[in-house]
């Protein structure tokens, strides 16, 4: 279901970052741009798209954008989308988003010839549910193969099978805390 009110949402985020990179004391701009719901070969496009320039830059994409995407999560919440709704919204700087995009459908190539080249599955590490998607949709043209979402809450990640794969699923990668311990 397309977000209702375009405008009214686009104000509502507007205000939220105006708050928040001010107090923050962040050096951004930003761009929030209202676009009608567009389906394309990895589904729908985002109805909302906020885009991030200036010197702290940087700062949201750390971590592997981890501040970036908390914002995006807080903005999510603000407009009261459900978890199936959250690629109605997508926040982005520096192009992060298409280039993370472009890298795990080269990773998703990488597991499909691995795969292929041992007979064993191939376990990614935990990530967001639209990068989830975005494996999983890289993965459909392979006939010869499939692909599983496992785990759960933010250890969620995707392994690719071979199609008829009768094995035991990989067990979790286990977390490694600093210094090499293991949780």
């Amino acid at each position: 279901m397309p977000i209702q009110d375009r405008v009214a949402a686009a104000r509502r985020i507007d205000e939220f970052l105006r708050i928040t990179l001010q107090h923050g004391g962040f050096r951004l701009k930003y761009r929030i741009s209202a676009n009608p719901p567009v389906t394309t070969e990895l589904g729908a496009s985002p109805e909302l798209v906020v885009d991030f320039i200036g010197p702290d830059g940087a700062l949201l994409l750390e971590r592997n954008g981890e501040l970036l995407r908390s914002l995006e999560h807080v903005a999510l919440k603000i407009l009261r989308l459900e978890s199936e709704e959250h690629d109605k919204l997508s926040f982005d700087c520096m192009n992060f988003k298409a280039m993370r995009a472009q890298e795990l459908k080269l990773a998703a190539e990488v597991a499909a010839e691995r795969v292929r080249k041992t007979g064993q599955p191939y376990q990614f590490a935990p990530m967001s549910a639209r990068e989830r998607r975005m494996l999983h949709l890289a993965m459909r043209d392979h006939a010869d193969l499939r692909t599983e979402s496992s785990g759960e809450a933010e250890r969620r990640f995707v392994v690719v099978y071979p199609r008829d794969y009768k094995g035991a699923a990989p067990a979790p990668m286990s977390r490694v805390m600093r210094g090499g311990r293991r949780r």
